[in-house]
């Protein structure tokens, strides 16, 4: 039996995900490269019409199912306004905040497949010319795209092809240190979807029989609120968001284990789960931290508010930096995979 988990495995296929272009709305590109992943595992798949992924590993209780979700899309933005001075305008994509891409670089994918580079800067960078420079608000009035292309007016920018409505990506900037950490944009939650693919991975190639039929979603919509509420099957009883773990003043969440969430912005999360998820990891040695996310809903309470009888959870890998520049630890990819194998190998709980 291979050593599991490869984190190293791990983090690469963490860097592949991170590096393909994925703001909400404009996921097609990386939906199909999970496609692909799991078809040459030999995992057969099959879309949402919202465009999410689900894969499906019969177990030997047919009559109960699993489900588990990561989603694969992230924050970005999209052309709000093709501006007269050669510059553009954003509209978030996300709950995020605009000085977290001050001076971030971006590409901008046109309506016609074309691609542009650019930097998201403050109208008022230059220190040489604007007094207000390091005082005024970081909003959507004061930060624009200036485009790597010679572009003086909106008529020069639209006859490159740019044009309002145009989706705008930003540069994950993923980065590898020596002693474990890994660093990007778009952690949450692509370290989850690897973690998630891993595992599978596992399963297919040790022919490992799981006790239930489970259903994985790669969900591409949970930034925006509901990549995670529909295709939920009849026989699902529990459904487990695996998501990231929020770092910050007063949490106990760090990078190092497993964070499992009793309560988010949506209110707590099933119970006797949560107990069901500490017992293993215990019985498992598995570090993990549990915390309560005040600012934070999963496609595990998407589920629920669209009205499924399921019983829910959420665990994830601790990030820091959550909707900015993140960064995580092998340590904490590792605990969460293995509470994962754990879970799904375990019997469900009673409500």
């Amino acid at each position: 039996m291979s050593t599991y988990p490869n984190v190293q495995e791990t983090k690469e296929l963490i860097k592949k995900l991170v590096s393909i272009p994925s703001p909400s709305g404009y996921t097609n590109h990386v939906i199909q490269f999970v496609e692909d992943h799991l078809k040459s595992l030999g995992v057969e798949t099959k879309r949402n019409r919202k465009g999410g992924l689900i894969a499906t590993i019969p177990g030997e209780n047919n009559e109960q199912h699993r489900m588990l979700t990561a989603h694969v899309d992230t924050l970005g933005a999209m052309v709000k306004e093709v501006k007269s001075n050669g510059r553009l305008r954003l509209d978030l994509i996300g709950g995020f905040k605009y000085n977290a891409i001050e001076g971030e670089y971006c590409e901008i994918h046109t309506s016609g497949g074309k691609v542009f580079t650019g930097t998201i800067l403050m109208h008022q960078t230059s220190v040489h010319v604007y007094k207000d420079a390091g005082k005024a608000e970081r909003n959507q009035e004061n930060m624009e795209v200036r485009i790597d292309a010679k572009v003086e007016n909106a008529e020069d920018i639209r006859a490159l092809g740019i044009e309002v409505g145009d989706f705008v990506s930003f540069d994950p900037r993923v980065q590898e240190t020596e002693n474990g950490y890994l660093k990007s944009r778009h952690l949450d939650d692509k370290a989850s979807v690897a973690i998630l693919l891993q595992f599978i991975k596992r399963v297919t190639e040790e022919k490992i029989k799981l006790p239930y039929t489970t259903h994985f979603l790669i969900s591409n919509n949970e930034e925006i609120g509901y990549g995670g509420n529909s295709n939920v099957t009849p026989e699902t009883v529990e459904y487990l968001a695996v998501d990231m773990g929020a770092m910050g003043d007063g949490q106990s969440t760090d990078e190092y284990t497993v964070s499992i969430c009793v309560k988010d912005a949506s209110g707590p999360y099933h119970y006797e789960l949560r107990k069901h998820l500490v017992t293993l990891a215990e019985k498992n040695n598995i570090g993990y931290k549990l915390d309560i996310y005040p600012y934070y809903g999963s496609d595990a309470s998407a589920a629920i508010r669209s009205g499924h009888d399921i019983v829910h959870g959420l665990i994830g890998p601790g990030i820091d930096s959550s909707h900015a520049y993140e960064r995580t630890h092998e340590d904490s990819l590792v605990s969460t995979e293995q509470l994962v194998y754990h879970y799904v190998l375990s019997e469900m709980v009673t409500n």
